[in-house]
């Protein structure tokens, strides 16, 4: 019997929220940092921004970020933490819900981590954070790679939650340079405490000037 889809909506995330002081590390996903560290630092969309991780160490680099996210509870982390770091300035922190909010201006870098939704609204999501991406901007796309499943990781046991860096790169038009499109692996810790060898499914493309 295939598993029922599950329902990862705002009321399912202000409550994981809200059942932790801190749900995340507060570092910034890996993949973010090795394909951003030598990006000229200019206007970034963190989509999906949690409590801030990604954003704050963006805005640190030098970067001035809109973070969105639709949790009221990751977001008021998010930006105390960065009164915190003194880089007020920096992150715009904006409520909204990703599965139909289009943004109404462009980025040099549109960052989407961990994004998994059923095929028809994340393909929905991608192509408008695609549309967000200046000319000669950066596309960043992050997820579990479908061999996860494969691999004892707790994640939901729903094939069409993941995706792969090609099935992505298929979506966009002539106008984009796929510059990386990797299924790249990293070691994770298990509940139990055992570590096991997960891929991110990493997608990079440039919008041609």
């Amino acid at each position: 019997m295939t598993e029922q889809m599950p329902v990862f909506d705002r009321g399912f995330w202000e409550e994981l929220y809200g059942s932790q002081t801190s749900l995340w590390t507060g570092r910034p996903n890996p993949q973010l940092v090795t394909e951003a560290a030598d990006l000229r630092p200019r206007r970034a969309l963190d989509a999906g921004c949690g409590e801030g991780g990604d954003a704050l160490w963006l805005a640190a680099s030098g970067w001035h970020v809109t973070a969105v996210d639709f949790s009221a509870t990751a977001l008021a982390r998010g930006a105390k933490e960065t009164a915190a770091q003194g880089l007020d300035e920096r992150i715009s922190w904006l409520r909204a819900d990703l599965t139909s909010w289009a943004p109404e201006e462009q980025f040099d870098l549109v960052s989407a981590q961990f994004m998994h939704l059923p095929t028809p609204e994340r393909t929905a999501l991608f192509e408008r954070l695609a549309a967000a991406v200046a000319p000669g901007g950066t596309l960043l796309i992050v997820g579990h790679h479908p061999s996860d499943l494969e691999q004892g990781v707790p994640r939901p046991q729903v094939p069409d939650l993941f995706f792969t860096a090609e099935s992505i790169a298929e979506t966009l038009d002539d106008g984009w340079d796929a510059v990386v499109t990797d299924a790249r692996p990293r070691t994770a810790a298990l509940p139990d405490g055992h570590e096991v060898t997960v891929r991110d499914a990493v997608l990079v493309a440039r919008r041609r000037g």
